[in-house]
């Protein structure tokens, strides 16, 4: 099945909006910069807001900005705030109950899923957004600030 990069992107868009040091960033130079396009990132830019996460400076010169230090805003903040945090999804009819594994299939399932989430999100809780960008710094040997 499909995974959704809503995540992935968001991520993108909060790195860049990091090394801009304080400088609004345009939902069109982040679409261009993520290689998708400025609604996109109008509406991530939305959830991240409403998360907390984001906001927005209005006018000429306006754009996105952090609403709190990229210390303080885990890679599970930003998971939350863009995706559908439902990790695994069962069946979409419920399984046969007259049948021995349909009937517990589900409960047989559910602790393997529940630890697979569990260390899903305690490796996204340990990240910060702040480290990813220093990571994007290095590895692309980037000369800070960064601009456009």
């Amino acid at each position: 099945m499909p995974t959704s990069s809503r995540f992935a992107v968001a991520v993108h868009v909060l790195a860049t909006i990091t090394l801009r040091d304080g400088a609004p960033a345009r939902s069109e130079d982040l679409a261009y910069t993520a290689s998708t396009g400025a609604v996109v990132i109008r509406a991530l830019l939305s959830r991240l807001n409403s998360a907390g996460l984001t906001t927005s400076q209005l006018g000429s010169g306006g754009g996105a900005l952090l609403a709190k230090p990229a210390e303080q805003i885990r890679l599970l903040d930003v998971y939350e705030a863009v995706e559908d945090t439902e990790l695994f999804t069962t069946h979409r009819t419920p399984p046969c109950k007259d049948c021995a594994v349909g009937a517990s299939i589900l409960e047989a399932m559910q602790p393997s899923l529940d630890q697979a989430r569990a260390a899903f999100e305690n490796e996204l809780a340990r990240v910060t957004v702040a480290e990813i960008a220093a990571e994007v710094v290095r590895i692309g040997h980037i000369t800070l600030p960064l601009t456009w």
